[in-house]
């Protein structure tokens, strides 16, 4: 198990853990939360022992691998699966180890090794998880530094995966994925075999793949049993109990202070009044947390304007004359709430921009009524704030006669605080960025309001005050979020982008939960009725670059079987020595007993693993 015990920390003379402690059960799935900024990520650093602490100890079991995503796969020339399988050092150095390895007693522990921890299925998993991360075949077979920075952040989030740590340590991991990729890695968490430790700001995610929450407050750490809603249930009743148990004493002290007031310079009380007094000093403090600051959005609503709001028939969209999406019949009234599905690159953000106007149709026409005023929120635009003026310049240039004191305000309705109205951006948090970018989104009132993952650098409470803001806007919204408790609040239409179309999607997020985790593998089973008719017909080539790691693996199969029936042959010889049963010691003899069980069971493994790649092989030439 994780012990922390008693441990204290500090950065630049800010104390972040004083006196803490937590013991996380092997095995156990835990959420680990707390406002940004309080320390989450330094504990992490502390458990990698990449900080040193200033007092107490943190241990994992002796042996233990931990393992996280630091930073981006590198942009070599391996392909994703290589990649991926890589990650696995242990399979890697024993399949190395195995080309030149002599000794048969070590070859025998090399294969038994290689069977123990099923080296020999590790590319269907590689190639499973890459698939639930986004990648599909072909994607997995081109060279990583083809790939941008997001793109390979979930390569490594797939390779530390793959590699399976006893302890996983997974910082914010749904940042760098697409609503489909959280809706597998949910999946996956939950199943996952060891331990997992994960800072995260997705409600779902706490509450479908953990099973106990980790809070970190006032540099203390406390562990909760279950999923996010049971410790925010919880939580919330304790701190009413300790409020209610505060005022009750609060009472009973100003009812005893009151009597001492008035009567302890009376000789005939002043007895009692003293010993009230005592009571008063004996009394236990009660300490009641105060949540922190809650953060509120508030976006003004638009005047009405006549349905449709936006038509578009028939139209084309992409770039450099390339179309992305093609053939779009939609319509947009003032009171839509739409969630854009689909995997990143299939176009959802291609028409944001289209809709807010960053980009122009190819073909086809785009109505949209003279009045509309469109807000538009993406990431891009959050980095591009200008880091040397502070929030209250970036509102004057854009309200240049309203007064100081109104846009002071406006930032207020926009969750930024007066320490924050004077501070520079570059200062400024990532989730103040955030809520300083969708105030000037919104701050002309739009019609439509397109969001393009506006939860980045969010934390839980700040996203729960943007549903309240959502569900109370008066225009129409357009969301594209990799967050499933956002969309399945905010939204009550879906549309689904997918191979250039976007077509309304009829069924809802479960629905839609259920049809992903059967494609990518993680939550059913699609059929082979349902397989064969979708897959397409392969040339020759495509066959040939499908079966040769099928053959590849077939022929390693059969090398591993030909080495241990020169192993056997051996050993029987040695096993036939006269000279064996003749000696007073039986040492050797039940020494060599024993290996010929142990072969015999590596035997029966191998050839098992042998007629497995063979079937596999038969069926991909077949297909």
């Amino acid at each position: 198990m994780l012990r922390i015990n008693d441990i204290s920390f500090s950065i630049e003379g800010r104390p972040l853990f004083e006196g803490a402690s937590a013991v996380i059960p092997t095995g156990h799935k835990v959420g680990f939360v707390g406002r940004n900024g309080t320390g989450k990520t330094t504990l992490f650093n502390l458990i990698n022992k990449e900080l040193i602490l200033e007092d107490g100890e943190v241990t994992v079991p002796k042996g233990a691998r931990i393992g996280g995503v630091a930073q981006e796969a590198p942009a070599s020339d391996l392909s994703l699966l290589d990649t991926v399988l890589e990650a696995d050092t242990e399979r890697t150095a024993l399949l190395a180890e195995a080309e030149t390895a002599t000794d048969p007693n070590r070859i025998a522990d090399i294969y038994g090794r290689l069977s123990d921890i099923d080296a020999y299925s590790a590319e269907a998993r590689a190639a499973s998880i890459l698939s639930g991360l986004g990648f599909d075949q072909d994607a997995q077979a081109r060279a990583c530094s083809e790939f941008s920075g997001g793109w390979r952040m979930r390569v490594a989030l797939a390779g530390v995966l793959f590699s399976q740590p006893d302890v996983l340590l997974l910082d914010e991991p749904t940042n760098y994925l697409d609503l489909e990729g959280t809706i597998w890695l949910e999946t996956y968490l939950a199943k996952y075999p060891h331990t997992v430790l994960v800072i995260s700001h997705d409600r779902e995610l706490l509450n479908r793949s953990v099973n106990a929450i980790l809070h970190l407050e006032n540099r203390k750490l406390t562990l909760w049993t279950g999923g996010y809603d049971q410790f925010d249930r919880a939580r919330r009743e304790k701190m009413e109990q300790a409020s209610a148990a505060k005022k009750r004493q609060d009472s009973r002290r100003a009812h005893m202070q009151a009597y001492v007031d008035r009567f302890r310079y009376q000789a005939s009380k002043a007895k009692q009044a003293q010993s009230r007094l005592k009571m008063i000093e004996r009394m236990p403090s009660i300490t009641v947390e105060d949540g922190g600051r809650t953060i509120e959005f508030n976006f003004p609503s638009p005047d009405e304007l006549s349905p449709p709001i936006v038509k578009l028939e028939d139209v084309s969209v992409g770039y450099d004359g390339v179309p992305v999406l093609k053939g779009l019949d939609l319509r947009i009234d003032q009171d839509d709430r739409i969630a854009l599905l689909g995997a990143n690159g299939q176009g959802k953000s291609t028409l944001s921009k289209l809709l807010a106007g960053k980009l122009q149709a190819m073909s086809g026409k785009l109505h949209s009524s003279s009045k509309l005023r469109i807000g538009y929120f993406a990431q891009h635009q959050v980095d591009e704030l200008d880091l040397d003026e502070t929030p209250l310049q970036h509102l004057r240039r854009l309200r240049p006669l309203e007064t100081p004191g109104r846009l002071r305000s406006r930032l207020a309705s926009g969750g930024l605080g007066p320490e924050q109205v004077d501070t520079l951006v570059g200062r400024l948090s990532g989730g103040q960025k955030s809520r300083l970018s969708l105030l000037i989104a919104t701050i002309e009132a739009p019609h439509i309001l397109i969001l393009d993952e506006p939860t980045n650098h969010l934390d839980i409470q700040s996203r729960e005050a943007l549903v309240r803001a959502l569900t109370d806007y008066q225009g129409a919204i357009i969301l594209v979020s990799h967050d499933p408790h956002l969309v399945s609040m905010t939204a009550d239409r879906l549309w689904l982008v997918k191979d250039g179309k976007v077509e309304v999607y009829q069924e809802d997020m479960a629905a839609y939960r259920k049809l992903l985790l059967s494609e990518r593998g993680a939550g059913g089973a699609v059929s082979k009725q349902q397989k064969d008719k979708a897959k397409p017909k392969k040339t020759g080539s495509e066959k040939r670059r499908q079966t040769a790691p099928l053959q590849a693996e077939v022929s390693k199969c059969e090398d591993r079987i030909a080495k241990l029936e020169d192993m056997r042959a051996s050993l029987e010889s040695r096993l036939a020595d006269p000279a064996l049963y003749q000696a007073a010691d039986s040492t050797k003899f039940e020494e060599l007993q024993r290996k010929s069980a142990e072969l015999k069971d590596a035997m029966t493994r191998a050839e098992a693993l042998w007629e497995t790649a063979v079937e596999k092989l038969d069926a991909a030439k077949s297909s």
